[in-house]
């Protein structure tokens, strides 16, 4: 009953952030209202605030966090750090991108251009650099990750934020995948000419 109760939970999730991208995409952010949304998805919009606080949250909260916390956890521990953040990250990223991509590039553009949303974007990138600072650490250490973890959890947001950034500044011409390991190649060989 639970399961059966989560997963209607994850449908009206879902079935509110598509909507919302729509919308967007045909009216705008700052014209679409949260009654619409909902009205759109089929729900109350006092079902959508129990979803998301704010309508600003449809854009900024994604659940991709914990996926990557488990993943560069499962990850050998003695293989170097950002190596194991970078294979974490990109044994995730192809698939997201392959059927998210114009959702993804709507998100990251919203995100960039809009002042609600660009003034809270630091939240997003926070809980990014925390799931990396935890799948980093031993799960005893996890609340206070240790600062080589932070470090590079740190650099590994803002690296992949700037593949995003470029990436909506060419307007999703560029292959997004191939923008990450750019810059996890910049990370990784700080010296080196990288396109």
């Amino acid at each position: 009953m639970a399961h059966w109760r989560e997963q209607k939970r994850e449908r009206t999730r879902n079935a509110l952030r598509e909507a919302a991208f729509r919308l967007f995409a045909e009216h705008g952010y700052e014209d679409t209202t949260v009654a619409r949304i909902a009205a759109e998805a089929g729900v109350s919009h006092m079902t959508f605030f129990r979803y998301f606080p704010t309508k600003e949250d449809v854009v900024l909260r994604d659940d991709y966090d914990p996926l990557l916390e488990e993943l560069i956890r499962a990850e050998p521990p003695d293989k170097p750090a950002l190596r194991r953040v970078r294979d974490a990250v990109m044994s995730a990223v192809p698939a997201v991108y392959a059927r998210e991509r114009e959702a993804l590039l709507l998100r990251s553009r919203l995100l960039l251009t809009t002042p609600a949303l660009r003034s809270r974007m630091g939240e997003s990138m926070d809980g990014s650099r925390s799931a990396f600072e935890r799948g980093l650490s031993d799960p005893e250490a996890a609340a206070a990750p240790p600062m080589a973890a932070r470090v590079v959890a740190s650099a590994c947001t803002a690296a992949l934020a700037t593949a995003i950034t470029v990436w909506v500044e060419q307007d999703g011409e560029t292959d997004l995948p191939a923008l990450m390991e750019q810059a996890f190649d910049a990370l990784e060989n700080p010296g080196a000419r990288n396109g």
